[in-house]
C-alpha cells in the first residue's frame, strides 16, 4: 500500500497516526511492552487523546526478534498462522537498559529501542542489519478510493456477480497499520513465495494474496509474508491474510509492510548465513515432511484435456517401458471424474466401469503408483452436492445460503474446511478412494477462496482465511494419506500453498505456457519458493498450455529430472516423449537414468530438508553470499546440500545460440563428461548439445550414486553405491551420509581424505562397488582394498567387503 504523493507528501485525504514516543516500558522475561504515543507528549495534558500503540519487542526463539503492533486491542482474530508447529522454540535472550536505550540479545541479533525518538535498530554483532526509523511505524486513515486497487478489491471474487451478487459500499475510510525498515546501499530482497517475476525483488510492489493467475502474471498461488535478503536477516510478516509490500516501491530505500486493520506483527530472523535463517524461519512456521523416495521418480500423466482411455495408458506406460524412460507415478486427471461432477470423487463409469481392477492391473503390469486429481470444490450437478449443503459443509453467503458461482464447473460450492464436519465428510471420500488403490493426490486450486459477504463455520475472517485455506486444505489431504500409509509416505501434488504449508508437499509452479520464457518462469518461481521455506518444487515439463517445439520440449526434460520432482504434464496434449521425436526419448532415458543414480544423494538431501528446512534446489546466493556475483542469477541453481553440490545450468535458448552461465571459485567438474573442469570465477559461453545439461559438481565433493540400471528411484541405497570425490584439498577430509531409503535414518558414513600423497576412503554401514577420483593432474601408483580400473580420472573397483580402500598417487 502506498500511503504517500513522492516522500514528503501524503496522498490527499490520508491521515497518519505515527509511533513517536515510548511513554512507558515494561519488562518481562522475553522482551518489552512498550507503549508509544502518536503525538509528542510534553505535558499531562498531551496524554488526553489519539491512538497510543501497544508494542511488543520480544524473542519467542533464539536469533529471533519480534515485533508486534497493536493498535485497538480486543478479542484475538482469527485464523493465524501456526508458530512452532513441529519444533521446539529455543528460547536465549537477555535485557538491559543504559540511559539512551532498552537493549534485547539473542544468538547474535540485538534489538536496540529508543524511546524519544521511537526507533528500533537489530544489530549483528558486526553491523547495523536494519532499523525502524523515527516515523517508520504508524497508523493511517486512508480514503477507500486509494485501496481500490489492492488485489482483494480488485480480485474477480470481489467483482464478479456470480461470487458476489450484492457488494458492500466500501466504507470512506480503512484503517492501516503500516511498518517501514530501512534497505542499505546494495541490500537485495528475495522470497514471498512463488513469484514469477524478477527474483531480486526490489522496485517491486508485493500483493501477499493467493490468486489463480497462472505463471505469467504478477499474480501467485503461493504467497507467503517472508523475505530473505543478503544482509543475513529475514522478515516473517506474521499475518495470515492480504500483506501488501512496498520493496523500495514506495520510499527506495526502505521495505514498507502494510495491512488493513488493528495489529500487525514481524520477526526479524539473523543467521550468518542464509541458509541459518531458513533453519529459524522453519523452525518458526514448520518444516518441510519427508517424502517417500518414489517420489522422485518420473510422473507421467494424461494431461488434461485428452483422452483417459484404457488403451491410451496402457500404450503409454509400454511405450515408456520400451524406451527405457520407467514411470514411476502415473497421474489421471481431471476426466477420471464425469465432466460436469467434479469433484464426485467417483470413476466415470464409462470410461473406468471398475476402476479397483483397472488401477491393480496397470500398477501390477507398470510397477506405478495412482495418484489422482481433486480440487476442495463440488459441482452443483455433482451426486454429493445434495450431502454438502445439507450437512452445512460448504462456505456460506451472509444469508445462509451456499456461496456459489460457474467459474470452472456449474454451480460450483467451496468446502468449508474450518468445519471438522465437513473435513471428515471430504476425508471420507479419499479413503474411499485409497481403498481402490489410489496412492496419492493431486490437490488442485484452493486459490479462489470466497472473501467478500461470506461466513464461515468457526467464524474466521474471510479476509484472514484466503490465504491460509490452501494449508489447512493440504494438511487434510496429507494427513489422509499418513494415515493410511505411515509417516514419511505421504505425498500431495500441490498448487496453492501459503506460510507454513511447506509441512506438506510437494508443490508444483501451476499452469505455465509452453515457451522459453515460461520455463524461465518456471525456475525463477521455483527457487523464490524455496527461499520461502518450501524444501521442494515442480513444474509442468513442457510447459502446460500449448504444444511445446521438440527442442523446448527436450531442454525442459532435462531441467524437470534436474528437479525435486518431475512431472510430464499438459492441457491438449501428451507430454511422452516419442510426440517430439524418438531423440527426445533417448535424451528422456539418459536424465532418468542419471536421477535415478543420484538417489543416495538426494534421499540424504530430503532428510537435511526435514531436520533444518533447507531447499533441494537453492538460488545461487544462498551457497555462495560472498560472491556478489550470484546475487543477481536467477537461471541457474545449486541442486543439492551444503558442500556437497550440483550446479544446474538450464538451457533457456535455441540450439544455435550460445548458453551463458556463472562458475563460482574453484575447479570444478562436469558431471557428465568429468574430463572437464573449469576454473572459476568465470562466465562461461558455450553451445550445449540438445541430449545436454550444464550440471557442474563442487570441488571437494564426496557424491554418492547408486548402481546403473535399477529402474526406479526407490531402492536399497546402501548397496552397490559408486562414490565420486572431486577435487579433494590436500589435508582435508569429506563426508556424505549412506541413507536407507526409508525414514530419517542414516546407517552410515563414507569419508574421504588426502593427506602425504595418498586418498583414504573408509566406508561404514553400505557397501561401495566403485570409487571414482576426479582432480588436476592425479594418478594412481597403486592401489590397497580394490584394483585400478579404466576412465576418466581414477577409478577403483572395490574388493567386495572392503571397507577401507587407499589410494596412492
Amino acid at each position: 500500500m502506498k500511503f504517500n504523493d513522492g516522500f514528503w507528501l501524503l496522498k490527499n485525504g490520508v491521515k497518519p497516526y505515527y509511533g513517536l514516543q515510548v511513554v512507558q516500558a515494561l519488562k518481562d522475561e522475553t522482551g518489552y511492552n512498550l507503549q508509544v504515543s502518536t503525538r509528542p507528549v510534553r505535558h499531562r495534558g498531551d496524554t488526553l487523546g489519539g491512538p497510543v500503540l501497544s508494542i511488543r519487542v520480544h524473542s519467542p526463539t533464539e536469533g529471533v526478534v519480534g515485533v508486534k503492533i497493536d493498535h485497538f486491542a480486543h478479542v484475538e482474530p482469527f485464523p493465524n498462522i501456526p508458530l512452532f508447529p513441529d519444533a521446539q522454540a529455543v528460547p536465549n535472550v537477555s535485557l538491559t537498559k543504559d540511559e539512551s536505550k532498552l537493549s534485547l540479545s539473542t544468538g547474535g541479533l540485538t534489538a536496540e529501542i529508543t524511546e524519544n525518538p521511537y526507533t528500533i535498530t537489530f544489530k549483528s554483532p558486526t553491523k547495523i542489519l536494519t532499523f525502524a526509523g523515527e516515523k517508520h511505524q504508524a497508523l493511517y486513515d486512508v480514503p477507500s478510493k486509494w485501496t481500490l486497487g489492492s488485489a482483494s478489491n480488485t480480485s474477480c471474487l470481489a467483482n464478479d456477480t456470480g461470487s458476489n451478487p450484492n457488494p458492500a459500499p466500501l466504507p470512506p475510510v480503512v484503517r492501516y497499520i503500516n511498518s517501514e525498515l530501512n534497505l542499505s546501499p546494495g541490500e537485495l530482497v528475495y522470497g514471498f513465495g512463488e513469484q514469477f517475476g524478477a527474483l531480486v525483488k526490489n522496485g517491486q510492489a508485493i500483493k501477499v494474496w493467493n490468486q489463480d493467475g497462472g505463471t505469467s502474471s504478477e499474480q501467485a498461488y503461493k504467497c507467503v509474508p517472508f523475505y530473505i535478503t543478503n544482509r543475513n536477516y529475514g522478515v516473517f510478516i506474521n499475518h495470515p491474510g492480504e500483506v501488501e509490500v512496498e520493496v523500495g516501491s514506495e520510499k527506495v530505500s526502505r521495505v514498507g509492510v502494510s495491512v488493513a486493520g488493528s495489529n500487525l506483527e514481524y520477526f526479524i530472523i539473523y543467521g550468518e548465513t542464509p541458509l541459518e535463517i531458513l533453519e529459524k524461519y522453519t523452525r518458526l512456521t514448520g518444516r518441510p515432511a519427508l517424502l517417500p523416495s518414489w517420489t522422485y521418480g518420473l510422473w507421467l500423466s494424461t494431461s488434461f484435456l485428452t483422452s483417459y482411455s484404457s488403451e491410451t495408458v496402457s500404450g503409454f506406460l509400454q511405450g515408456m517401458q520400451e524406451r527405457n524412460c520407467p514411470v514411476r507415478v502415473f497421474h489421471l486427471d481431471c476426466f477420471w471424474m464425469k465432466q460436469y461432477e467434479w469433484c464426485s470423487f467417483t470413476f466415470d463409469p464409462e470410461n473406468f466401469p471398475d476402476p479397483k481392477r483397472y488401477l491393480a492391473e496397470i500398477k501390477e503390469k507398470y510397477g506405478v503408483k495412482i495418484c489422482l486429481w481433486i480440487n476442495p470444490y463440488i459441482s452443483q450437478l455433482s451426486p454429493i452436492f445434495k450431502e454438502g449443503v445439507e450437512g452445512g459443509y460448504f462456505i456460506k453467503r451472509t444469508d445462509g445460503t451456499p456461496w456459489q458461482w460457474d467459474l470452472w464447473q456449474p454451480g460450483l460450492a467451496v468446502v468449508d474446511v474450518t468445519n471438522p464436519a465437513a473435513c471428515k465428510w471430504y476425508a471420507d471420500k479419499l479413503e474411499a478412494l485409497l481403498d481402490l488403490g489410489v496412492d496419492c493426490f493431486k490437490t488442485d486450486f484452493g486459490e479462489r477462496i470466497p472473501h467478500a459477504n461470506v461466513v464461515f463455520h468457526d467464524g474466521s475472517d474471510p479476509m484472514r482465511v484466503h490465504n491460509p485455506y490452501s494449508v489447512i486444505y493440504n494438511e487434510l489431504v496429507f494427513n489422509v494419506l499418513k494415515k493410511r500409509f505411515g509417516e514419511g509416505e505421504a505425498v500431495v501434488f500441490a498448487r496453492s500453498s501459503a506460510a507454513g504449508g511447506q509441512r506438506f508437499p510437494v508443490h508444483w509452479g501451476g499452469d505455465c505456457e509452453s515457451t522459453w520464457e515460461a520455463m524461465a518462469e518456471a525456475l525463477r518461481g521455483a527457487i523464490s519458493l524455496t527461499l520461502s521455506g518450501f524444501g521442494y518444487a515442480s513444474h509442468d515439463i513442457g510447459g502446460f498450455e500449448g504444444h511445446p517445439h521438440p527442442e523446448i520440449y527436450q531442454r525442459w526434460v532435462a531441467f524437470g529430472l534436474f528437479s525435486s520432482h518431475s512431472r510430464l504434464h499438459g492441457s491438449s496434449s501428451y507430454r511422452v516423449p516419442w510426440n517430439y521425436g524418438e531423440e527426445a526419448a533417448r535424451s528422456m532415458s539418459k536424465f532418468v537414468e542419471a536421477k535415478h543414480r543420484l538417489m543416495p544423494y538426494l534421499y540424504d538431501l530430503s532428510i537435511t530438508s526435514n531436520a533444518k528446512g533447507y531447499p533441494l534446489q537453492r538460488a545461487m546466493f544462498l551457497e555462495f553470499l560472498e560472491d556478489r556475483t550470484t546475487h543477481y542469477l536467477d537461471r541457474q541453481y545449486m541442486f543439492g546440500n551444503t558442500g556437497p553440490s550440483l550446479l544446474v545450468a538450464p538451457v533457456f535458448v535455441p540450439k544455435e545460440e550460445e548458453v551463458e552461465y556463472y562458475i563460482p571459485a574453484g575447479r570444478w567438474t562436469s558431471f557428465f563428461q568429468p574430463e572437464r573442469a573449469i576454473q572459476g570465477p568465470t562466465w562461461v559461453k558455450e553451445l550445449v548439445a540438445i541430449d545436454d545439461i550444464p550440471v557442474w559438481v563442487r570441488p571437494g565433493t564426496v557424491l554418492l550414486l547408486g548402481p546403473q540400471g535399477t529402474g526406479r528411484p526407490d531402492y536399497d541405497y546402501t548397496q552397490g553405491l559408486e562414490v565420486q570425490l572431486y577435487e579433494l584439498a590436500e589435508g582435508a577430509s569429506y563426508e556424505a551420509n549412506i541413507a536407507r531409503g526409508k525414514g530419517a535414518g542414516i546407517v552410515g558414513v563414507v569419508r574421504a581424505e588426502r593427506t602425504a600423497g595418498e586418498i583414504k576412503v573408509t566406508v561404514s554401514g553400505g557397501e561401495v562397488a566403485a570409487i571414482n577420483v576426479f582432480g588436476a593432474d592425479l594418478t594412481a601408483k597403486s592401489v590397497v582394498g580394490g584394483t585400478l580400473g579404466t576412465g576418466a580420472g581414477i577409478r577403483v573397483n572395490v574388493e567386495k567387503g572392503s571397507k577401507e580402500v587407499v589410494i596412492r598417487l
